[in-house]
C-alpha cells in the first residue's frame, strides 16, 4: 500500500500538510500532570490504609494499583508532550535545570509505578510542581502555591490569574 501511495504521489504530487505540534498552539497546561501525580499519592495512601482480606480486599487493592500505575504514566505522558512540543532551546538556556528535571520526573514516575512508596509519590508531585513553576514563568504567568482542595491535600502550584 505504501509503494502505491508513493508512486501516486510522485506522479500527482499531492499537496503536503504539516503541523509542528499535537494540539493547536498555546493549549498546554501542566495541571493535568499535577493532578495525575496527586492521584498517585492518593492511591498509595488508600493502599496503605486498606485492611481486610479475601476477594473484597483483593478487588480494592488491585483497583488502587491499576489507578496508581495508570496515573503515573499519564503524568509522564503530559510532561513528555509539553517537553517535546512546547519547550524550546531558549527555554532550556533560560532554565538549565529543565533537562535534569524532566529526566527526574520520568524516573520518579517509573518508580511510582514499581513501588508503593509515598515519599516517591510526594517527590513526583514536587518535581512536577517545579516543572509547572518553570512552565508558567516561560509563559509570563505568576504562580501561587496552595494545598489541593482534596486528598491528599498536598501543596500544588497554580497560575495566579
Amino acid at each position: 500500500m505504501y509503494k502505491l501511495f508513493k508512486a501516486l504521489d510522485a506522479r500527482l504530487q499531492f499537496e503536503r500538510a504539516s503541523a509542528h505540534c499535537d494540539v493547536p498552539c498555546g493549549i498546554y497546561d501542566p495541571i493535568v500532570a499535577q493532578i495525575n501525580a496527586l492521584t498517585v499519592v492518593r492511591m498509595i495512601d488508600l493502599m496503605a490504609a486498606l485492611e481486610g482480606e479475601g476477594v473484597a480486599y483483593q478487588n480494592s487493592m488491585s483497583r488502587y494499583i491499576a489507578v496508581k500505575e495508570e496515573h503515573a504514566e499519564k503524568a509522564k505522558h503530559e510532561i513528555r508532550v509539553i517537553w517535546g512540543d512546547f519547550i524550546k532551546a531558549d527555554h532550556i538556556a533560560q532554565y538549565p535545570e529543565l533537562t535534569d528535571l524532566v529526566h527526574k520526573i520520568m524516573q520518579l514516575g517509573s518508580k511510582c509505578r514499581q513501588t508503593a512508596d509515598r515519599e516517591t509519590g510526594v517527590a513526583f508531585v514536587e518535581a512536577i510542581n517545579r516543572f509547572a513553576e518553570i512552565f508558567w514563568a516561560i509563559k509570563g504567568v505568576k504562580t501561587k502555591k496552595a494545598k489541593a482542595p482534596y486528598a491528599p491535600a498536598l501543596e500544588m502550584v497554580y497560575p495566579d490569574l
